[in-house]
């Protein structure tokens, strides 16, 4: 083969590898989302009324993780759930929130002083405009919460800073959950659910404007976890408008850098060819 022909069958070369590096690298860096982003999915098929029910499957998770609260109460720092995984959808009329985490214990009773029971809790701004300080908000930045407790069931909460929770007279929120397996494998699945026109005074707006915030907590009965002892998340949010940080504006930015890569390694190629005369 002469020199001519070499060149041009390394510029090919390099071409197919390139091709086969984009192909390949392209499509999970797609699906990638934006740190602290929580997709939600519009109207998936299937129901969505309970923590098996088959709308689910089609709905992307999230690992959202847990440290413990900071906080001024006894062994505030001695929480041991970790990640709680978030799913999120919406029908034409309800928002629902699927909640997963590892807990090997059922713990459903407070009766007994020593004895508490496991919880979680979602929490949302009662006014998107600002974020509110994340431990349970504050006077001016009130949060609503959306609660469930293995005792006392299903509650909404607003809240303006720790300590301050107050329920609602008239909760628009629904909860479902069970407790599956055993050993490590155990684990909780609640189901929240809330209609999407509910929005009142000190509730929060769900709508398909813009993002919605949003943290987490969960409690472990059976290590003692109650009140401000508790594991918690930073905030997170919804793209409840698909804005530009949502997976169809990333996908559009890495097809054009896959094209971008292409192109280049293109010319380079032609001027390899060129360099070695064009000839065989």
């Amino acid at each position: 083969m002469t020199d001519g022909a070499q060149r041009r069958a390394l510029a090919a070369a390099a071409l197919v590898a390139t091709l086969v590096v984009v192909s390949t690298v392209a499509t999970p860096l797609a699906s990638a989302r934006p740190a602290h982003e929580i997709p939600v999915v519009e109207g998936p098929d299937g129901p969505l009324d309970g923590p098996d029910a088959d709308g689910w499957a089609a709905v992307p998770a999230s690992d959202v993780p847990l440290t413990s609260a900071p906080s001024s109460v006894p062994n505030a720092d001695d929480t041991t759930i970790k990640e709680v995984n978030v799913q999120a959808a919406t029908t034409d009329d309800r928002l629902y929130l699927r909640l997963e985490w590892h807990d090997q214990t059922r713990d459903e009773s407070a009766s007994d002083v020593r004895a508490f029971a496991d919880a979680v809790a979602v929490q949302f701004p009662a006014n998107r405009s600002a974020r509110p300080p994340i431990a349970m908000g504050g006077p001016d930045n009130r949060v609503n919460v959306w609660y469930w407790s293995g005792d006392t069931g299903t509650q909404e909460l607003l809240a303006g800073g720790a300590g301050s929770t107050t329920p609602f007279e008239e909760p628009a929120i629904d909860a479902t959950a069970t407790h599956e397996g055993t050993g490590e494998n155990a684990t909780w699945t609640v189901v929240y659910s809330r209609p999407l026109d509910a929005t009142s005074e000190n509730r929060t707006a769900i709508s398909d404007d813009g993002d919605l915030d949003v943290a987490f907590a969960v409690w472990n009965g059976s290590n003692g976890e109650r009140a401000g002892q508790k594991a918690v998340s930073e905030w997170y949010y919804f793209p409840m408008s698909g804005g530009p940080g949502g997976p169809p504006y990333q996908t559009l930015l890495w097809t054009l850098a896959g094209l971008a890569v292409v192109a280049v390694t293109a010319v380079t190629a032609f001027g390899v060819y060129r360099a070695g005369g064009g000839q065989s």
